[in-house]
């Protein structure tokens, strides 16, 4: 039996689906409240943060998207400073697939801490079946 806690990475689809109570947002909640009494781990890259807060200033404006940052950090999730090895994990990722970057980031994380995706983002099921087999968790409202 392993004593490790599940881990989970988050894209900006998950965080922008919890913040604008979308449709996978409630199963977003649960991962979140989840990671907050230590039952699970979560973590993403500066570069996913980076990419959420655009997308909430872009459509809910910049107080909300500093709201959404303040929430993030209080739910203790791991955001990690992307090093030479994941840009260019995430490089090769983005040659091979065709993805966006960004997502490849998401991805290259996941290999690396060896964690499940949570994402309705359809363009993650370019790696479903070779490079996250059987760690991605589809928020409804996939698109």
């Amino acid at each position: 039996m392993s004593l490790e806690k599940p881990h989970f990475v988050l894209d900006s689809f998950a965080l922008v689906a919890f913040f604008r109570a979308e449709a996978g947002g409630s199963r977003v909640r649960e991962l979140l409240e989840s990671a907050r009494t230590g039952d699970i781990r979560l973590s993403l890259t500066t570069v996913n943060l980076g990419e959420a807060f655009y997308l909430m200033v872009r459509t809910d404006g910049l107080e909300r998207a500093h709201e959404m940052l303040g929430r993030v950090r209080e739910y203790g999730i791991d955001i990690l400073d992307v090093d030479e090895e994941m840009a260019l994990s995430a490089a090769r990722l983005k040659a091979a697939s065709g993805i966006g970057y960004a997502d490849c980031f998401v991805a290259a994380l996941a290999q690396r801490l060896g964690a499940a995706v949570v994402t309705g983002d359809s363009d993650f099921r370019k790696l479903e079946d070779t490079v996250l087999p059987g760690r991605i968790e589809w928020l409804p409202g996939a698109r």
